[in-house]
């Protein structure tokens, strides 16, 4: 597969969406699909097109998780016009599981299931460290508290901040 190189100004000029022709998407008119039984077997027969099947086997293999795959084949079904976001949403689990029936039928050890925690819960855990040590206040010899000194750790961990909204550096 070819990386395509990514132009941020080849973009849809703001507002563009407002002076188009109604009508021009494909997901602006009816479904293809509108029963969740007709979209699903479209996705099986879909899956097992012999092109389509070497690639989920393989990016499968190469720890991609079955959920990712899943959102990717819902949300472009969407796009194309086949079925709307409440029957993609109807869809997930079903689609979900034929890509695990696929991956156990190709025998994929480890196969990844989940994307992984995409929460908050990390800053939250460190958040909620730094107030009980604030709380605390103690100092050590150095005249620096622990949450100061938790401050200072997650900045090393964390880095400085960059990008367009980040404090200039002199």
């Amino acid at each position: 597969m070819a990386e395509t190189q990514y132009n941020r100004f080849d973009a849809p000029i703001p507002g563009e969406s407002l002076t188009d022709t109604p009508g021009n998407a494909k997901w602006e008119h009816p479904p293809q699909f509108v029963k969740v039984e007709e979209a699903s077997e479209y996705i099986w027969d879909r899956l097992h097109d012999d092109k389509l099947l070497e690639q989920v086997i393989a990016m499968l293999r190469e720890g991609i998780p079955v959920e990712a795959l899943a959102r990717m084949i819902l949300f472009g079904g969407f796009a194309e016009g086949k079925w709307t976001p409440d029957l993609g949403i109807l869809l997930a689990e079903i689609v979900f599981k034929q890509i695990i029936a696929i991956g156990m039928a190709a025998k994929i050890k480890n196969m990844k299931l989940f994307m992984g925690d995409q929460s908050n819960n990390k800053f939250r855990r460190s958040f909620g460290k730094f107030k009980m040590l604030k709380e605390k206040g103690k100092e050590d010899a150095g005249g620096l508290s622990e949450a100061e000194q938790f401050v200072e750790e997650m900045k090393v961990e964390l880095g400085e901040p960059s990008g367009l909204m980040s404090k200039e550096t002199e």
